[in-house]
C-alpha cells in the first residue's frame, strides 16, 4: 500500500478498517477539553471494555443474593469460574485448554513456575535472561538463584544486543546456548521485550535450548493479546503473563499461566494450596496434597471473582474478533506510524523496535527529555516514558485508529 501523510488518507484507512467497530466497546478517556486522549498506552494498562460493568455487576449481584451459596448457585457459579477462562486464553497463546489457568499475579507466577521448572545443581545453575527485561524479572530470577544458594556473577547471563545495536539477534542467543548450553538451566525471556518492542524467536530459542537440555520459559507481558503465540506446538516448557495491558482486565488484575502437557503428570517439585487439589475430593480437606493433573495443579488459592470477571468481560471481545484480524491491523496501524515517522525531517528520531514486533513502537528521541514527552502529553497524547530518551506508543488494533496514529504524529512532529 502507497501511503500518504495526510488526515484525509488516515480518514479513508479507518473507513475501511473492519474492525472500527471494536473501539465502541471501550471507554475512551477524555481531555479536560471533553475530547478523546490519543490513547496509545495498552502496552502499559488496557482500556476498558464497556461490557465490563455488566460482567462484575452480575457477580456483586449474586454475591447480595447468594452469599456463600453463590459459589455454586451463582448464575456463573463461582467455584469453577477461572475455567470460564480457559478457552478463551488457550486460542490467545496457542495452547490446549488443560494447559492454562488463570492465577495470582505475573511475578507470583513466576516464582512458583521456577520452583518446578529451575532446579539448578553443581553442574547445571546458569539462567538467561535479556539485560533489560522489566526489572521484575530480573529480581525474581536473582533472588531464586541466591535462594539456591549460588552467586548471580556466576549464574546469570544477560543478553545483551552488539555495539551500535537496539536489538538482541537469535545467533548471538544461540552462540552462547552452544558454548554454555552444559551449564545453562533456564532460559527465561520476555517474548515480547517491554523496553525495545522486540518479539524473541519462541519456536528458534525453544529447540535450541531443549537440544542442550534446558528449560525454556517465557514472560508473556507484553505478548498476551499482542503477537501470534503458538505455545504448545512450540514445545515452551512454561509461561507466564499478567491481564491488564493488551487484555484489558484493569489495573493489578489476576495473571495466568502456561505448563506444557508433557509436564502435568511429572512429580516435580511446587509449592502446593489447596485450589490445586484434585477436584473431586478437594471439600473433603484429605491431608495429603493430589494435584489435579494439568496447570491447575498449580493453584494455591481460589481466585478473586470481581477480578476473573473484568478479565472475562474483556475476552469475549477477543472471542468475538480473533487474533488473526487482531494481528493483520495490528501490522497496518505500525506499518502506517513507521511510515508517518519518516516523513519527520530530522535526525533525532531513531525507532529501536525491530520489524520482528507487535504493535509497540519504541522511539529514541536523541538529544531528548522527560520535557518533551510532557509536551505531547499536554497536547493529548497519553504514551510511556522510558529514560533515558524514549518514547513507547502501542497502536492496540482493538481501540486505536488510523486516524490515532496520524494525530500522534502531527503533534510529534510539531514538539520535535
Amino acid at each position: 500500500m502507497t501511503y500518504k501523510n495526510t488526515e484525509a488518507f488516515a480518514l479513508q484507512l479507518d473507513e475501511n478498517d473492519e474492525l472500527k467497530h471494536c473501539r465502541n466497546e471501550f471507554h475512551i478517556p477524555l481531555q479536560k477539553n471533553g475530547e478523546e486522549h490519543i490513547y496509545l498506552c495498552g502496552n502499559s494498562l488496557g482500556l476498558q471494555v464497556k461490557r465490563t460493568a455488566e460482567f462484575v455487576n452480575q457477580e456483586l449481584e449474586d454475591w447480595a443474593t447468594f452469599g456463600v451459596e453463590g459459589h455454586s448457585n451463582a448464575k456463573n457459579p463461582w467455584i469453577p469460574y477461572h475455567e470460564f477462562l480457559t478457552k478463551s486464553y488457550s486460542k490467545i497463546v496457542g495452547a490446549k485448554p488443560t494447559e492454562v489457568v488463570a492465577m495470582n499475579t505475573l511475578t507470583v507466577n513466576l516464582h512458583l513456575m521456577m520452583v518446578s521448572f529451575y532446579r539448578p545443581t553443581k553442574n547445571r545453575h546458569k539462567i538467561i535472561i535479556e539485560e533489560d527485561a522489566f526489572p521484575s524479572d530480573i529480581y525474581a530470577v536473582e533472588s531464586q538463584i541466591k535462594y539456591h544458594g549460588y552467586s548471580i556473577e556466576e549464574s546469570l547471563i544477560k543478553l545483551t544486543p552488539r555495539d551500535g545495536e537496539s536489538v538482541i539477534r537469535t545467533e548471538d542467543i544461540e552462540v552462547i546456548i552452544e558454548r554454555e548450553g552444559d551449564e545453562i538451566a533456564l532460559i527465561m525471556l520476555g517474548g515480547v521485550n517491554y523496553y525495545t518492542g522486540q518479539v524473541f524467536d519462541f519456536e528458534r530459542i525453544t529447540k535450541l535450548g531443549h537440544v542442550k537440555g534446558i528449560t525454556v520459559g517465557f514472560d508473556l507481558a507484553h505478548a498476551a493479546g499482542n503477537i501470534k503465540l503458538d505455545l504448545n506446538n512450540w514445545g515452551v516448557d512454561f509461561a507466564v503473563w499478567c491481564s491488564y495491558k493488551y487484555l484489558n482486565s484493569g489495573p493489578g488484575s489476576v495473571a495466568a499461566a502456561f505448563v506444557h502437557e508433557k509436564h502435568h503428570n511429572s512429580h516435580m517439585p511446587r509449592f502446593a494450596g489447596w485450589w490445586g487439589h484434585n477436584k473431586e475430593d478437594r471439600f473433603e480437606m484429605p491431608d495429603k496434597f493430589n494435584p489435579i493433573k494439568s496447570v491447575e495443579g498449580w493453584q494455591l488459592s481460589n481466585p478473586p471473582i470481581l477480578s476473573l470477571a473484568a478479565i472475562r468481560a474483556s475476552l469475549s471481545v477477543f472471542d468475538e474478533v480473533g487474533m488473526d484480524k487482531l494481528i493483520a491491523k495490528s501490522k497496518k496501524l505500525t506499518d502506517y506510524l513507521l511510515f508517518l515517522l519518516n516523513t519527520i525531517e530530522t535526525e533525532r528520531i531513531e525507532i529501536i523496535t525491530p520489524k520482528q514486533r507487535g504493535c509497540q513502537i519504541s522511539i529514541r528521541v536523541k538529544n531528548g527529555n522527560k520535557e518533551l514527552f510532557e509536551k505531547i502529553t499536554e497536547k493529548g497524547v497519553v504514551a510511556d516514558w522510558r529514560e533515558p530518551d524514549v518514547i513507547r506508543v502501542a497502536p492496540v488494533p482493538l481501540y486505536n485508529s488510523f486516524s490515532d496514529v496520524f494525530n500522534f504524529y502531527n503533534i510529534l512532529k510539531v514538539v520535535i
